[in-house]
């Protein structure tokens, strides 16, 4: 299960051995176990580009996924991106009174169970299966504080 980590934000650090340690076991969370992932993190400009050109949407978000299995010919063992925005996500940990680490972690789960198919967009309901995921898969992963982000209002 490889996973391909790019960091493109300079005078932000991370723990990012703890992130791909992580990454590797949400997907065999989620029975991914084989996937191969690629993790991108950027700044806020550059998510706000991504936002507007893939989602008509002109404003910066905290994470994007990009899944390859929708694509046509992709291969099977290619899950996607999870693009997350670290000057977001550094935000939304002081707000949570999380460490950057932790919101990080937050994300990554979010963008991957986006990959699998799980749309909070899409239905009240289809947002509480995902709200669900999420925390189990949380909690598998560890001690984080408590609230972990639910009702999220993202993808703004």
């Amino acid at each position: 299960m490889p996973v391909h980590m790019q960091i493109q934000v300079r005078r932000v650090t991370f723990d990012q051995a703890r992130l791909d340690r992580q990454a590797r076991a949400i997907l065999s969370d989620v029975g991914e176990a084989s996937a191969e992932l690629g993790i991108l993190f950027v700044g806020d400009q550059r998510m706000r580009s991504l936002n507007r050109q893939y989602r008509g949407k002109d404003r910066t978000t905290d994470v994007l996924a990009f899944a390859m299995r929708e694509a046509p010919h992709s291969s099977s063992t290619v899950l996607g991106d999870v693009v997350i925005a670290v000057p977001t996500a550094v935000r939304q940990a002081k707000e949570g009174q999380r460490s950057l680490d932790e919101e990080l972690t937050v994300l990554l789960v979010h963008g991957i169970l986006h990959l699998c198919g799980y749309d909070h967009e899409r239905s009240e309901k289809e947002a509480r299966r995902m709200q669900r995921r999420e925390r189990m898969i949380l909690r598998s992963l560890g001690p984080l504080p408590v609230p972990v982000r639910v009702n999220r209002k993202h993808h703004g």
